[in-house]
């Protein structure tokens, strides 16, 4: 569309991150980001006799980057950095071979960035891209609990996905989760690590990455700030801190997009709110396979509740969990688990037939809450108030394995929770 700038750095591509097993070696990625930020504060306003300053800190920055490689690998803002300090090169003819220096510490000028609120009309999505317009078609996707998603298409599952896995990967940010096993020997997995990176655009904001992980949930990005740097459009993008350790709001207002981040109990939940034409910007459509918030969750990642069901009937045992799993630390049975998600989900759709699974598999009461803060952030977030609930909706099976059309949602949950009391 006219007037709507695409990002200057190489796009990423998801395959690298979602391949690659989770890294457990100490990754200094965000050492290195920090560093190079602190070293090169202000650059981009220098003068063309101070550029090889800035090429100096970025040779410094992509030394850092190698002696770190081996501990990366499957890391998101990693690869980001990587792909970002090519285009620098690029862009500011820069040698590679050269001089590096050591990172000096940031000093910040009277009337910082922090608290600069002149940003360019360009910077403000609704304003630049759609002033003489209809207003934008926005779209919402959320992943919570163990894990559930709901796509951009309002498409719901509930997925393995463990490891590291592309939430968002389009041309103005990444977003990435790790899942980790809930219950020693089990298959059911929540996100414990959630890394967000917003590409550097126009005139707007600098690149910045946000990360949070179990029991750490930052009210600021890896490099310290809570805007987008140093340029003229930096509240653009800003991070609130809603209640502390607990919900984050991260508000991009250049690409029209919001995102909450809470911890609840001990892993995270995550919801954005986003406009279809930042949702569809992609280099090459055919590389998006494994984009969750846009494709869903691979076929051999997703769990049905219809399995279940064929599970018992064939090898009378449940869904996720084996003959040696050990039981959940506070089990709960099908009565308790849903007059417990009733106290907060009065309606039975799909986020309450979450939160009764999440019980009955992991015993933990936080997964109830974990559902309830991830319907309350649809009702936030989502534009068609019309399609906040959604229903289990019956797959389409083969001749000979039909199942009986229009059963109520609730019967999926019995059937699951039968299930999982043959393992009592």
């Amino acid at each position: 569309a006219p007037g709507w700038g695409r990002v200057g750095q190489a796009s990423t591509d998801p395959l690298v991150f979602s391949c690659s097993p989770a890294v457990t070696s100490p990754c200094k990625i965000l050492k290195c980001n920090s560093e190079f930020w602190a070293a090169t504060s202000g650059s981009h306003h220098l003068g063309a006799e101070e550029a090889p300053e800035f090429c100096t800190a970025l040779r410094a920055y992509a030394h850092c980057t190698r002696r770190t490689a081996r501990t990366c690998r499957g890391d998101l803002a990693y690869h980001s950095a990587v792909h970002g300090i090519d285009d620098l090169m690029v862009q500011h003819n820069c040698s590679k071979d050269g001089p590096t220096s050591q990172p000096r510490l940031r000093t910040l000028p009277p009337g910082d960035s922090q608290e600069r609120s002149d940003s360019p009309e360009i910077c403000h999505y609704e304003k630049s891209f759609h002033k003489h317009s209809a207003a934008p078609n926005y779209t919402h996707c959320g992943l919570f609990g163990d894990p559930h998603l709901r796509t951009f298409t309002d498409t719901f599952q509930t997925c393995k996905v463990q490891g590291a896995w592309p939430l968002i990967d389009n041309n103005y940010l990444n977003v990435q989760v790790t899942n980790t096993p809930v219950l020693p020997g089990s298959s059911a997995t929540a996100t414990s690590k959630l890394t967000i990176i917003f590409k550097s655009f126009q005139e707007c904001v600098d690149q910045k990455v946000y990360q949070a992980e179990m029991d750490e949930l930052p009210a600021a990005f890896v490099d310290g700030s809570k805007n987008g740097g140093d340029k003229h459009g930096a509240n653009s993008l800003k991070i609130t801190e809603k209640v502390s350790g607990q919900h984050i709001e991260i508000q991009a207002k250049y690409i029209g997009t919001t995102i909450v981040v809470r911890q609840v109990g001990r892993y995270l939940t995550f919801a954005v709110r986003m406009p279809e034409e930042v949702v569809n910007a992609v280099e090459d459509r055919d590389s998006q396979g494994l984009y969750l918030c846009l494709r869903g969750c691979p076929l051999n990642q997703q769990i049905d509740f219809q399995a279940i069901r064929s599970a018992q009937a064939t090898e009378g045992r449940a869904r996720r969990k084996g003959p040696s799993l050990a039981a959940p630390p506070e089990a709960f049975t099908y009565e308790t688990a849903t007059a417990k998600c009733r106290e907060k989900l009065p309606v039975e759709d799909l986020y309450f037939q979450s939160c009764v699974f999440d019980l009955l598999t992991t015993g933990d009461v936080n997964f109830m809450l974990a559902a309830y803060y991830a319907f309350e952030d649809v009702k936030m977030l989502h534009s068609n108030k019309d399609k906040l609930h959604l229903y289990e909706r019956t797959r389409v099976l083969t001749p000979g394995n039909a199942a009986p059309t229009g059963t109520h949602p609730t019967l999926w949950v019995a059937l699951l929770c039968l299930c999982w009391l043959c393992l009592l």
